[in-house]
């Protein structure tokens, strides 16, 4: 118990609820690292499909990211007005499931649990990747690596909200502020040089052009680039998790984070222009990130270089963290509507809800595992669940508009179609652009989980019908149960059990399996032991039968019996006591046999409904 709360605090009770509560400061590290990360791959992403263009590729960084920079800000007032519209969390599932049916939101649902999974794998992979490029000697322990840092940021949000924001404070604002200084300081000296800067470092020579540029390849790169959009939603879906007005406080903090991604991106794009910075190939030896080329042409590779660079590996490793913010709250809202199990719908030690996060972890672990922690290959598979999810969730929002009315609501519908319409045509690019590199994968997996959870629906709807109602407690033809104890010898454990028994029921049946392998005397001690203080206290006295087993086995004839005992009864109720031993330490157990656990679970699979179980403990007080 110690090692459990050292490691995820003590527990907390509901009405500590509001103290897990956090503001816009702690709101931007657990709801903003995934879209704040994105900042160092997204750009990169783009210039890496413009490399065939040589130094003329890097001319178009700019209006490609002009283009995301205004899907951006659609995005944003769109989930500005989802927000208040949707207080307890305006996620795209809600909002879709409530104004465009269940089939939108599940697809909304499932777009976006595909789309969070993959956020913790690549996102914890890419920072690794990072690590190991600078320090090459840890490349064969990738995989350790990956799910090392798996391990810490699941412990860290299991320990709940408020420590997951004090803990992801530090590196968020290190990566936002030094790269806002080296930004500003590059187009300082970009205005002070009229446009052309000189690099303190040389970037990477660009390679004479391979081919011109074409509408096809800008469209491919702008897909790429938009990579840098993941994570937007999270503020919708978490709103609950901010203090009064939490309304308020949600939008704050998605305007904070939405624009210092649209400076980061803006900056990184003007800069890469003015320096002449492309991406390098990945796969060379002779390869460097974006940001380290443009960093260290602004301030050189110094002591403020590595701490950059440091505070990006950092964020990229950890901005697995919106998922696990995320991942667990979308589940919940579909677990409270019958479409998954609704163990995810509870709330754990610590008030998350630990079920969602156990799940996630397991997927990405699972990931991580198959592709021996790196997962460069799943990155195409990237922003088309987060851009289905935006478009399910804006063109809910015009549904929901709709049905309101007023000028006000015209206002908010326009806005919202904007952003259904800008969204679904970058869905589109992002889809066909991507299909061919294994977005026809995510296709898949998407109607799978769909089928998934329309199926649990299903089962849980169906359960209903057969157990609900409304009648009284009928009282009529009451008969106590055939009671069967079955045990092994005669002990303080099995008399114990016989008491319950006879209190139960004055027809007793007592069964013992006799393998032949050792002396035993119970069936001629069973008249003094049992039937004659029965009879003495005016009761039924108990039935022994004894069961033989020449092949020794124990769990298969106890089966038969109590099954052809149901038979026997075919008009009543058979109530099968286990006497079992429940030792003080748990270590112990192992010194004994867990035949009753065994025998419970095969009476569940093969018996009916005619059969109770009924546990007996023992608990032993010896060390």
């Amino acid at each position: 118990m110690q090692i459990l709360e050292f490691l995820f605090g003590r527990p907390l009770a509901n009405y500590e609820d509001q103290e897990e509560r956090v503001g816009p400061a702690g709101g931007v590290p657990i709801f903003g690292l995934d879209a704040l990360g994105s900042a160092a791959y997204g750009p990169e992403a783009a210039l890496t499909l413009l490399i065939p263009l040589g130094a003329a590729g890097i001319h178009h960084i700019v209006p490609l990211s002009l283009s995301i920079i205004v899907l951006l800000a659609i995005v944003c007032f769109s989930y500005l007005q989802t927000i208040p519209a949707y207080p307890s969390g305006g996620g795209s599932y809600t909002v879709a499931s409530q104004n465009l049916g269940s089939g939108a939101g599940l697809l909304a649902a499932a777009a976006l649990m595909i789309d969070y999974v993959l956020t913790v794998a690549v996102g914890i992979s890419a920072g690794i990747g990072a690590l190991v490029s600078a320090a090459p000697g840890l490349h064969a322990y990738v995989l350790p690596l990956c799910l090392a840092v798996l391990a810490v940021v699941t412990i860290i949000n299991l320990r709940g909200v408020r420590d997951t924001g004090a803990v992801f404070l530090f590196p968020t604002y290190l990566f936002v502020g030094s790269l806002a200084i080296v930004i500003g300081l590059g187009i300082w000296k970009t205005l002070a040089a009229g446009g052309h800067p000189m690099p303190i470092a040389a970037p990477h020579a660009m390679q004479p052009a391979a081919q011109a540029a074409g509408i096809w390849l800008l469209l491919k790169a702008f897909s790429s680039g938009c990579t840098a959009m993941t994570g937007v939603e999270a503020v919708s879906n978490g709103v609950t998790a901010f203090r009064e007005p939490r309304t308020r406080n949600a939008q704050i903090t998605l305007v904070v984070i939405i624009a210092i991604l649209i400076v980061l991106l803006a900056g990184i794009a003007v800069l890469c222009r003015s320096y002449q910075i492309g991406a390098t190939d990945p796969a060379s030896k002779d390869y460097e990130s974006v940001l380290s080329q443009l960093t260290a042409a602004v301030v050189g590779k110094a002591w403020f270089y590595y701490v950059t660079i440091g505070s990006v590996l950092l964020v990229l490793t950890l901005q697995a963290n919106t998922a696990f913010a995320d991942f667990p709250r979308l589940c919940r809202a579909v677990a409270l509507d019958g479409y998954l199990p609704r163990a995810f719908a509870n709330k754990g030690r610590r008030l998350v809800f630990s079920h969602g996060i156990y799940v996630l972890v397991a997927l990405a672990a699972l990931i991580l595992v198959l592709f021996g922690g790196v997962t460069d290959r799943l990155i195409p598979l990237f922003a088309i669940g987060a851009f289905l999810a935006f478009t399910l969730s804006q063109a809910g929002m015009v549904a929901h508009w709709k049905r309101l009315g007023g000028e006000h609501a015209r206002h908010s519908m326009l806005i919202n179609g904007l952003g259904a319409i800008v969204t679904a045509g970058t869905t589109v690019v992002v889809l066909v652009s991507k299909f061919a590199e294994g977005a026809w994968v995510t296709v898949i997996l998407i109607a799978a989980l769909v089928l998934l959870m329309r199926n649990v629906h299903r089962h849980y709807r169906r359960l209903m019908a057969e157990i609900r109602t409304d009648e009284s407690l009928p009282i009529e033809n009451l008969c106590p149960p055939v009671v069967v104890v079955p045990f092994d010898n005669w002990t303080r454990i099995s008399q114990r059990a016989m008491r319950h028994a006879l209190s139960l029921s004055p027809e007793v049946i007592a069964v013992h399996v006799d393998s032949g392998e050792e002396q035993n005397s119970l069936a001629s001690e069973w008249p003094r032991l049992v039937e004659e203080p029965a009879r003495q206290a005016g009761l039924q006295a108990p039935k022994l039968e004894v069961v033989q087993s020449p092949y020794r086995y124990v769990i298969g004839p106890l089966l038969e019996f109590l099954l052809n005992v149901e038979q026997q009864y075919k008009d009543r109720q058979i109530a099968v006591l286990l006497p079992s031993l429940v030792e003080r330490h748990w270590y112990h157990s192992f010194l004994h046999n867990q035949r009753a656990e065994l025998l419970t679970a095969l009476l569940l699979f093969r018996g009916d409904q005619r059969i109770m179980i009924i546990n007996v403990p023992w608990y032993a007080h010896s060390n």
